[in-house]
């Protein structure tokens, strides 16, 4: 499982999305794949690039006949990434929202992990290499000048201090 969210931070696809894909979606070493959520309105193939790291993981189950990865459930898909981060000591405090008070609360981070942060990961390590919304939607699978998208754009410290360098 833990090579499966790593393989999502990689290519930052939704988990339903992952969780369709089969060999055939190994297009000339990239990903390929029509997301499911735009698949009515204005279908687009989104096609991204492996990296080696990817193609390592890949590698590791080519016995599968079919499915790209050994998927379980994705319920179980998340209480196994939450176990993961817990054993690895991944344990920084995060503010959340709690959903029934809607109040601000403080969590370690591996009791709200799930495969969305593999998303949000993927997303947000690319922006902050390349900054532009554009070419990093285009990746994720927003559509240009996505609302969505803007959730995932984290102005994070080290923008901000890049920003602020900036007047030196």
């Amino acid at each position: 499982q833990r090579d499966i969210f790593i393989f999502q931070t990689l290519i930052g696809c939704r988990v339903s999305d992952l969780y369709r894909m089969t060999k055939l979606n190994v297009v000339n070493e990239a990903i390929e794949y029509i997301p499911k959520k735009t698949k009515e309105g204005n279908p687009v193939t989104v096609r991204v690039p492996l990296n080696d790291k990817a193609k390592e993981i890949l590698e590791r189950y080519k016995e599968y006949k079919e499915k790209l990865l050994p998927f379980i459930s994705e319920q179980k898909y998340n209480d196994a990434i939450k176990k993961i981060f817990r054993l690895a000591g991944v344990d920084r405090i995060v503010t959340i929202l709690d959903p029934l008070t809607h109040n601000e609360v403080k969590r370690p981070i591996y009791e709200v992990a799930s495969s969305h942060l593999a998303r949000r990961t993927f997303i947000g390590n690319i922006y902050k290499k390349v900054k532009d919304p554009n070419l990093v939607s285009a990746l994720s699978g927003h559509k240009e000048g996505s609302k969505a998208f803007r959730r995932y754009r984290d102005i994070d410290e080290e923008i901000k201090k890049d920003l602020v360098k900036l007047l030196d």
